[in-house]
């Protein structure tokens, strides 16, 4: 009983869809997204992606540490009291709002660093960085804030 009683609305429902000149149903255009699945929550934006394609400098105090990114694999970590690390990573691990890089020094020490797309104060200044940063060290992890080189906060 209940079926007879949607069949009404179920062709004025029918009646509605786009038809093509034949009276099939028109195919929705090449470009159009999928359906979404039924009962399935909206997804949310992806966050932009990250520009990682010029030189990246990431910074932190307490302690003060400065890290430069280079040509997307190349890396040195600069500490005060310290030597310079330098290491080689083949490339960043890209997802939505991160990229990580896991790289090895010429000693066989392993640093990976991570860059996630979130606005960053240093904790010291007013400056505004459009990253903040993780630099993880075997006995060490260092966190500060990022940004293209060409780009830091002044004063930064």
């Amino acid at each position: 009983m209940r079926s007879q009683a949607l069949l009404p609305f179920l062709i004025l429902l029918a009646a509605c869809q786009p038809q093509d000149p034949d009276g099939k149903p028109a195919a929705p255009p090449a470009d159009a997204p999928p359906p979404a699945a039924t009962g399935a929550p909206a997804a949310a934006p992806a966050p932009a992606a990250m520009d990682i394609s010029q030189p990246i400098t990431a910074r932190g105090t307490e302690p003060f540490w400065a890290l430069v990114i280079e040509g997307g694999t190349r890396m040195t970590l600069k500490r005060p009291d310290r030597p310079d690390l330098t290491a080689e990573a083949p490339g960043a691990a890209l997802s939505p709002g991160r990229a990580v890089w896991v790289a090895k020094a010429a000693d066989g020490q392993q640093i990976t660093v991570t860059l996630y797309a979130s606005d960053c104060s240093d904790g010291m200044s007013d400056a505004r960085y459009p990253m903040a940063a993780e630099v993880v060290l075997l006995n060490e992890s260092l966190r500060g804030c990022a940004a293209k080189t060409a780009e830091l906060p002044r004063g930064g």
